[in-house]
């Protein structure tokens, strides 16, 4: 099964992700790729930090299960397709922005669409800040937040809040555990 996170920037899913695979076994994160440069203090293996021309090579061979370009920003950021043999009998879990959903929710209508939303916009505006985004950047992603909100509901199967890690993270796996539920009965 294909289990797509999504939700505007700032919601702090990577952070819901990360607690997320300590509590559900058989799953594979997908590391996205990016054009854009990491942030201070970053994880460097959250993403795959790569050139244009190089990411565009990639989006040639059909190398992503979907891919975009960040408004407002030129960054683009794609999830690769899965390597023949990995994750065979695995379930896997992407982390990606609304526009990749839709895309990945129009190739596998079965994929499982959960956004995660802030508990409130200067909840959301904090995080932003507290992981080193300047104004202007905090701006754009509040503004583009509130349409990404709005429409990730409609796409989405299930909307969780991520008001506490520990509550929203349960709710997360919890979620996926009853899919996976579903599947063995079918």
């Amino acid at each position: 099964m294909i289990f797509v996170v999504c939700g505007p920037g700032g919601v702090g899913k990577g952070t819901l992700v990360k607690r997320v695979l300590d509590l559900v076994g058989e799953i594979d994160l997908s590391r996205s790729w990016t054009t854009r440069s990491p942030r201070q203090g970053e994880d460097p293996g959250a993403y795959v930090f790569v050139g244009r021309e190089d990411f565009e090579a990639k989006v040639r061979a059909g190398g992503f299960l979907e891919w975009t370009e960040f408004p407002g920003t030129g960054h683009l950021y794609g999830t690769p397709r899965p390597e023949a043999g990995l994750g065979e009998f695995r379930d896997l879990l992407l982390e990606i922005e609304l526009d990749g959903a839709r895309q990945v929710r129009r190739d596998h209508p079965d994929a499982v669409v959960i956004l995660v939303i802030a508990p409130s916009i200067s909840v959301q505006e904090e995080r932003l800040r507290g992981r080193g985004d300047d104004e202007q950047s905090v701006a754009r992603r509040l503004a583009v937040g509130r349409d990404e909100e709005r429409l990730g509901r409609e796409l989405a199967d299930h909307v969780v809040v991520n008001d506490d890690l520990e509550r929203a993270a349960g709710e997360l796996a919890g979620i996926i555990e009853t899919y996976r539920k579903r599947m063995e009965t079918t």
